[in-house]
């Protein structure tokens, strides 16, 4: 076993796996591939949705208590039932018909399943009307199985928290090997969808916490410019840097999943910007022969950081240069992280105002910040046994988004962020940049929170509100790695022509093992 990883989770129960976890029958399923099932009557979304079902309580309670979801929509098979009668009739709404997908805990949906972003603050939230991208999700067909357990809040109570873990959800464990982080904050969602728990699923993404867990978890993760998709209705952080988006184990699924999401939404006034720029299908993006002739950016400081990461690295550059792709290094990760402090400062007064709002409507207990931070210590045994929430606590002491604090640190971090890259891909004439996304995944410690290992090529996107897409970029022991690419905002169809292209003369995804330590 690894120094400092254990067989055993937070509460001290060993691990058993169960003797079928890695043979089922949906293994690998695909959008188009059910679809194909359904038409010919193989499959109904009925006996999909059951077999899913049965298959998180297989690995989520009985086997090794992976905890990657949270809760389970009581709803799902009437649900399914009902899209089966629509195919009967003569009706299919589209790709998502009677598909079964997972979504993040921190997404409203109007039914019998709560809303908490994984915090016992929140427990009882039952949502009065679906989230836009909910509404979206259910006129297109889908079938949501339940919510994913994620970081607390979307990572951002404490400064050492462990990715993955909920008060209300316990830890996720990465599928590949359990004592592993799966990332966050929408680390059930990418252990889910790897775990073939669902065909999709959906995350969200402040800075990272769709990228990370889709490298950690072997899957593929497009974080989408701010805008395209709708917040309203999702627990916030930051109204700057927020999004939703898809989580799936193929580039062509996570396609099809990110059309049915984008929308105009009157209640998120950024969506509007997408107006023009937002397609309803993103599949006629699926290029082959997406890598000839693009130019792509590599930062250099992360091509000599850690040997293993190095050579997948290396190879994956050879195959895009193999496709036809022209490499070049250039330097941005520096630049962009000497507006860290800003950028925290942004998320900070952000965070409150934006919770504040949506918890003043909510249907729970607190309605607001400060009763949040409260109820925490006052239940602190089981809300906060391993990690604090400073993070809440210098949240609360922010003023209004009137502030000049605030208004300064948001105008620095956009302008210097944005000028970075706007600035390299038009000087360089780039159509991407890439990189790593993350190390191999470290050891779940929830005393000590995550070792992050100097990776993260898709920070500067996040901070800038521009797209990007991660795709598996091999395994190092056992453990996989991801590749990100990203752009100028809108180029969402760009980057799924690259990162198809890639994804198919690479083909990295490799099914877990839910192995219990490395050897």
């Amino acid at each position: 076993m690894v120094a400092g990883c254990s067989t055993k989770n937070p509460e001290g129960t060993s691990i058993e796996i169960p003797s079928d976890s890695g043979s089922f029958e949906l293994n690998e399923a695909t959008i188009l591939g059910l679809q194909e099932n359904m038409q010919s009557g193989k499959f109904t979304s009925e006996r999909l949705t059951n077999l899913y079902l049965n298959r998180i309580e297989l690995l989520n309670k009985k086997g090794p208590k992976f905890n990657a979801v949270i809760e389970l929509n009581p709803d799902a098979v009437s649900i399914a039932k009902q899209m089966d009668e629509e195919r009967k009739a003569g009706k299919t709404r589209g790709p998502l018909h009677g598909i079964p997908v997972l979504i993040k805990d921190n997404i409203d949906t109007a039914d019998k399943m709560m809303t908490t972003a994984g915090s016992l603050a929140l427990a009882g939230n039952i949502a009065p009307k679906d989230a836009f991208i909910v509404t979206q999700l259910r006129n297109a067909g889908a079938v949501l199985l339940g919510k994913t357990n994620l970081s607390e809040w979307a990572n951002f109570r404490s400064t050492r928290s462990s990715s993955g873990w909920s008060s209300r959800g316990g830890q996720t464990k990465n599928p590949y090997v359990l004592d592993r982080s799966p990332c966050g904050s929408s680390s059930g969602s990418g252990a889910a969808v790897a775990a073939n728990l669902c065909v999709v699923a959906i995350g969200t993404e402040t800075n990272g916490s769709i990228a990370c867990p889709a490298s950690m978890n072997g899957i593929v993760g497009i974080k989408p410019t701010v805008g395209l998709l709708s917040r309203s209705g999702i627990i916030p952080i930051s109204k700057t840097q927020d999004t939703a988006g898809p989580m799936a184990r193929t580039v062509t699924d996570a396609a099809i999943f990110l059309g049915m999401l984008a929308g105009e939404d009157a209640a998120d006034a950024v969506t509007h910007e997408s107006i023009a720029k937002a397609k309803k299908d993103y599949t006629p993006f699926l290029d082959i022969n997406g890598l000839t002739g693009k130019r792509i950016g590599v930062e250099k400081s992360l091509l000599k950081h850690h040997e293993g990461v190095d050579a997948l690295q290396a190879k994956a550059l050879e195959q895009l240069k193999s496709k036809g792709a022209i490499i070049i290094e250039v330097e941005y990760m520096d630049k962009c992280s000497k507006v860290d402090a800003e950028e925290f400062q942004v998320l900070q007064y952000e965070f409150k105002d934006g919770l504040n709002k949506y918890l003043a409507t909510a249907h729970g207990k607190v309605k607001n910040l400060k009763e949040v931070i409260a109820f925490n210590k006052q239940n602190e045994t089981k809300a906060m046994p391993y990690f604090k929430q400073e993070t809440l606590e210098s949240s609360e002491t922010k003023q209004g988004l009137d502030s000049k604090e605030y208004t300064d640190a948001l105008q620095k971090l956009l302008t210097t962020t944005r000028g970075i890259i706007d600035n390299l891909l038009a000087t360089e004439k780039l159509d991407a940049l890439c990189g790593p996304a993350t190390g191999a995944a470290w050891c779940i410690d929830v005393v000590n929170g995550d070792f992050w290992t100097g990776y993260g090529c898709y920070g500067p996107a996040a901070v800038a509100g521009y797209p990007s897409i991660t795709v598996p970029m091999g395994n190092l022991n056992e453990i996989p790695i991801g590749l990100t690419f990203f752009g100028k905002a809108y180029d969402e169809p760009g980057l799924i022509a690259i990162a198809y292209a890639y994804e198919q003369a690479s083909k990295n995804r490799i099914l877990p093992k839910f192995k219990t330590a490395l050897e």
